[in-house]
């Protein structure tokens, strides 16, 4: 990955990330004041939020394994990405315009019509943040078969954090622009229906883009072969497994999905189950790292408004408690744009802090500045203080959105070091005999080399042969042949462990929406959100010091 071509070809690639993230950002941001305007009540608006991250959940783990098992004329990730793509584009179109479908296609009252526009809007909001969270996942897999390299991996997603963290920027600007003036207003008929419109343009256009660069990509990328972004290039596809034809009509490559998506189900979630060790320690950390980010994130401007400018929501409009708050979502809003700010800035230079510092240091010290700056933010009262402090916390989210990607890709590559049973490698050891199929091995105590040698054990051949260092991991009970578990490392693909990376990510959402809440109304001040997510940043910060980075943390 020399050159600025190469850096072009890549800036293209996660142009459809960027794509996505405006799409999500503007548009949820926009929707509560069409939800509350449709009639639905202020406490229900979290639930209808949390509709995406739970389907997301629910479904991750499939599309990320089938992406890795399906292999149509298109090539593994790009069907995913394009149906997901579609579902977004159809959320796009439903939101700004529900009232006027529920016009068209409501038979009764005026009472029916409102609750078929509420209906409908919950529908695209649900969409919306459904397809643009999930389609994160079948990137991150193209972006791990076209760059395999753990250096080129390592720099296509710090592109893909800068890629998220600019599209957040434009995302969040989008909305408090006052499009209604406009001279596409008078033609579109609005606010909504200019932001959704371009919102519909800049995602066609990043869309067609990003699919076009993938295509020219693999085709022109000399590659080693394996299972890359190619339909031709997948040694087990989905026609050998599933029996699927893609030359007929019948089975083609929606067919041909869907049939992978129902034959794989049950094993992927026992897949899901079964996490390979340094793939849950990773996870864990995730977990809590992302919590601790997405605490602050939901819930920061309510904190500016109502903690730091001492407003009230709920109090009458024109007021000046209610002008406060008003105020303090504004700062807080600029807040979380410097935020995103940072975030494309470390991003930028994050292959670079890498090489120069380790990617354990790295990730402790993005969750360590991450957990100070929250502390700051409890315990200070000064506006620009909890701003720059804010600003900071954009060091955590660039960490989070490419170390475990990069990680996993690495682990991935090497599946023979990372992702051995430890059980099999304690027994290892001791030098116990070690069967599979038809061939009988012993391990020498002393140097942990393997021997073959030739007779007959527990009814199974064996041969003689030169020693040779064997590190597969096989597993090994007092000679007698054991069956492998279902669940083999070799044919685990990066697209599960993506979703499992992503569904953290969702969770993450999930929790702090059904709990906030309570903390808050336990505790009487909204400083319990900024002090959860630092006492989740500091456990994020635990967990991590158990992640494997490299070989020497086994």
């Amino acid at each position: 990955m020399t050159g600025w071509r190469s850096h072009w070809r890549l800036f293209l690639l996660n142009l459809l990330t960027c794509g996505l993230e405006i799409c999500v950002a503007a548009g949820i941001t926009y929707v509560p004041p069409l939800l509350l305007k449709a009639g639905v009540e202020e406490q229900y608006m979290t639930m209808v939020l949390g509709i995406g991250p739970v389907l997301g959940l629910l479904f991750i783990p499939l599309i990320g394994s089938a992406s890795d098992q399906c292999n149509s004329s298109y090539g593994r990730r790009r069907p995913f990405i394009w149906l997901l793509s579609l579902g977004v584009l159809l959320a796009l179109l439903i939101i700004p315009h529900a009232d006027l479908l529920a016009a068209h296609l409501s038979w009764g009252s005026t009472h029916s019509n409102q609750a078929l526009q509420v209906g409908l809007l919950i529908f695209g909001v649900g969409l919306l943040d459904f397809c643009g969270q999930v389609c994160f996942t079948p990137l991150e897999a193209l972006l791990s078969d076209l760059y395999r390299d753990r250096e080129d991996c390592g720099q296509a997603f710090a592109m893909f954090s800068f890629m998220v963290s600019l599209g957040g920027c434009v995302g969040y600007l989008l909305p408090a622009l006052d499009w209604s003036n406009g001279l596409l207003s008078s033609y579109l008929g609005g606010q909504a229906e200019c932001l959704f419109s371009l919102l519909i343009l800049i995602f066609v256009v990043s869309l067609l883009v990003t699919m076009k660069v993938s295509e020219e990509h693999c085709g022109t990328s000399n590659m080693e072969p394996g299972p890359l972004e190619s339909g031709r290039c997948f040694p087990r596809s989905c026609c050998n497994l599933f029996q699927c034809k893609l030359r007929s009509l019948k089975s083609g490559p929606l067919m041909c999905l869907l049939r992978t998506c129902w034959s794989m189900t049950p094993a992927i979630y026992s897949s899901y189950c079964h996490v390979p060790r340094v793939m849950r320690q990773l996870c864990l950390a995730q977990l809590c790292s992302w919590m601790g980010v997405m605490s602050f994130m939901l819930f920061y401007t309510d904190f500016v408004g109502e903690g730091l400018y001492e407003g009230v929501p709920s109090a009458a409009p024109g007021t000046d408690l209610r002008q406060r708050y008003d105020e303090g979502i504004r700062m807080g809003s600029l807040g979380l744009f410097l935020q995103c700010a940072t975030s494309t800035f470390f991003s930028l230079i994050m292959s670079r802090l890498v090489r120069l510092f380790g990617s354990r240091t790295v990730y402790l010290s993005s969750m360590v500045c991450f957990t100070v700056s929250a502390l700051v933010i409890c315990l200070s009262k000064s506006v620009p203080v909890v701003t720059a402090m804010s600003a900071l916390t954009g060091f955590a989210y660039a960490t989070l959105q490419t170390l475990p990607y990069t990680l996993t890709c690495h682990y991935h590559k090497e599946k023979e070091v990372y992702m051995q049973n430890t059980q099999t490698k304690k027994q290892h050891k001791y030098g116990f005999t070690i069967t599979r199929d038809s061939v009988c091995l012993t391990l020498d105590n002393e140097d942990g080399e393997l021997t073959h040698k030739s007779g007959i054990s527990n009814g199974h051949a064996y041969y003689s042969n030169d020693k040779q260092k064997y590190p597969t991991p096989l597993h090994v009970q007092n000679c007698t042949p054991v069956a492998l578990e279902p669940e083999d490392f070799e044919k685990r693909g990066v697209g599960l462990d993506f979703a499992i990376l992503d569904s953290t990510f969702l969770l993450s959402q999930v929790f702090p929406t059904f709990f906030m809440g309570m903390i808050v109304q336990f505790t009487e001040s909204v400083t319990a959100y900024i002090a959860s997510s630092a006492i989740f940043g500091a456990i994020g910060i635990y967990f991590a010091t158990s992640i494997i980075f490299d070989q020497k943390d086994l």
